[in-house]
């Protein structure tokens, strides 16, 4: 450590961005030649941005633009909270919403060729975390409306036939607040109604029951169900006198379809040991 002060390491992580740590090493090791550290640094920012690769990805923001009909919505995540409300990351979310906009790529690997995965592994690189994409998407209808919630990380897009941008928006917001499944009760999968019919089964006050009785209570619940879980069934909540489709057909407008996304649904977080995870760095 002898002959590199503490201004030349404030320097290099003022140039570089990364940790106190990283900055020391790296001058050491070129005998405090600040831009050799530099040159070494990005020599080594792949190997670095990889081995980060396999760290689980869960929090993050989701970014939406609406222009002319359609709508554009990508989920960028980030390892933390914190790490997702850098400008930095916002800045590269931007940069991956544009390309979207621009290419209307949805294949992952063919959106983030060339500048933007370089993008992705500096930002990696700065601010030490896993940084992925997923779920690009693009909506096409005679009018799509967007809503987002503050927070970044629930949004909704939804495709009107008819009506107007601002009554889509405010259908996309309740979507954001009630998460319903389907737009009709006749879209709901087969799968899941019967999968909900073998829960309502096994509930205990169909136990001992005849049959025949056991079908109507069934019908009954399962009809509930649809109701719960469709849109056009759900009342608006800006309005609970009146249902969406009811809002929609006032309009004159029909809903053809909508997406929802909330940041990190369907990922698999492990449980980490942190005390062990800080030991073992250490130790390294």
């Amino acid at each position: 450590m002898a002959g590199v002060s503490a201004a030349l390491v404030k320097e290099l992580r003022e140039r570089t961005g990364l940790g106190m740590l990283e900055c020391k090493k790296a001058l050491v090791a070129n005998d405090g030649d600040i831009d050799k550290a530099i040159e070494d640094l990005r020599k080594n920012s792949g190997l670095k941005a990889a081995k980060k690769a396999d760290r689980t990805a869960a929090e993050g923001k989701l970014r939406i633009i609406t222009q002319d009909g359609v709508a554009f919505v990508v989920e960028v995540n980030s390892e933390t909270d914190f790490a997702a409300g850098d400008a930095n990351f916002a800045a590269f979310a931007d940069q991956v919403v544009a390309k979207l906009a621009e290419t209307r790529e949805t294949d992952v690997a063919k959106l983030m060729e060339g500048e933007l995965e370089e993008a992705r592994m500096g930002l990696v690189q700065k601010i030490g975390e896993n940084i992925t994409v997923r779920r690009p998407a693009v909506i096409e209808s005679d009018v799509v409306g967007a809503y987002l919630h503050s927070n970044g990380k629930v949004g909704c897009v939804v495709a009107l036939k008819g009506g107007n941008e601002e009554l889509a928006k405010d259908i996309a917001m309740h979507v954001t607040a009630s998460n319903p499944r389907v737009v009709r009760p006749e879209d709901m999968p087969a799968d899941v109604v019967e999968a909900e019919k073998d829960i309502i089964k096994a509930q205990p006050d169909m136990e001992g029951k005849p049959e025949a009785i056991v079908e109507k209570m069934m019908g009954g619940r399962i009809n509930k169900f649809l109701k719960e879980n469709s849109l056009v069934e759900q009342p608006f909540v800006k309005n609970p006198d009146q249902t969406v489709g009811q809002l929609a057909k006032a309009a004159d407008a029909e809903i053809v379809t909508f997406i929802r996304l909330e940041v990190g649904e369907g990922i698999e977080v492990a449980e980490v040991d942190f005390a062990a995870e800080v030991a073992a760095q250490l130790k390294g």
